[in-house]
């Protein structure tokens, strides 16, 4: 039997996996902990040009580090270019733009933690 603690979209679970005798599936029991554990939230100071916010939001869809910019304010974008890229659990995740346009604000700086749903840039 071994004792496992696994964290799923901020909330934590204690999970015991014990082994099988030939049945070829291992029972698996899991409770949720009493409370979650937070994660370090990012102050939201952004780092482009001030009041220059774009109507198109471009946010991240899991909570990591940013890990590098791959787009600045004033550069075309077309649907599905990449705009950012976490890291989260040593992968690399392109945030992509949604649609075209052009870069109006990066909201982050590399290295910042963020939540999911964070705002990480916006289009014109």
């Amino acid at each position: 039997m071994k004792n496992y603690t696994i964290t799923v979209n901020g909330n934590v679970y204690d999970v015991v996996v014990e082994e099988g005798a030939g049945s070829g599936a291992a029972p698996v029991a899991a409770a949720p902990k009493a409370a979650p554990k937070a994660a370090p939230k990012a102050a939201p100071a952004p780092k482009a040009s001030a009041g220059a916010a774009g109507s198109i939001k471009i946010e991240a869809g899991a909570a990591g580090k940013v890990f590098k910019l791959e787009k600045s304010v004033g550069q075309a974008v077309k649907k599905g270019d990449a705009v950012v890229i976490l890291e989260a659990m040593k992968m690399e995740i392109p945030v992509v733009a949604p649609q075209d346009g052009t870069v109006a604000s990066v909201d982050v700086a590399v290295g910042d933690s963020v939540e999911a749903g964070a705002l990480l840039a916006t289009l014109n």
